[in-house]
């Protein structure tokens, strides 16, 4: 499947979650907490991931989501081992070497983050990484067209 390249660098949550060419998180996600199980951690701007997650709930497709306290950021908790091949433009993919989400869990596995979709109101206990990627193309997409009839 070949995504089109959708520029959503006018977006003021874009501009402040710049990719990184190594896929490693920007400096202001937060660090794992020590007592969770495993998971990696799909971070995006949150005027594309509050697309992505309308998307994903449409479709039965929604994982725990985090949200950082300023509210710049969610965070799709994902199978363990997607940071090894993550490549999304716009988003990073940080392992958390066997820390992050664990079923029921009741605070968030993050420091400093809080559930925009907590683990009992999810469909899965991860989004899928594949669905994942189509619904944050889908919502850049949605993005642009929006921005352009302004």
């Amino acid at each position: 499947m070949v995504e089109a390249e959708v520029d959503i660098s006018s977006s003021r949550t874009t501009a402040l979650h710049q990719p990184r060419q190594d896929h490693s998180p920007s400096p202001r996600v937060p660090q794992v907490a020590l007592d969770a199980g495993p998971c990696d951690l799909v971070t995006v701007p949150a005027r594309q991931g509050l697309e992505a997650v309308d998307i994903l709930r449409l479709r039965d497709g929604v994982g725990p989501v985090l949200h950082d306290g300023e509210c710049d950021t969610l965070g799709f908790l994902v199978p363990p081992g997607t940071a090894d091949a993550w490549d999304v433009p716009g988003s990073a993919c940080t392992q958390t070497f066997g820390q992050g989400e664990q079923a029921g869990l009741a605070e968030p596995p993050l420091l400093g983050t809080g559930w925009l979709v907590a683990p009992e109101a999810a469909f899965s206990e991860a989004t899928d990484p594949a669905v994942l990627r189509a619904a944050l193309g889908e919502a850049a997409r949605t993005i642009e067209a929006v921005d352009r009839c302004r």
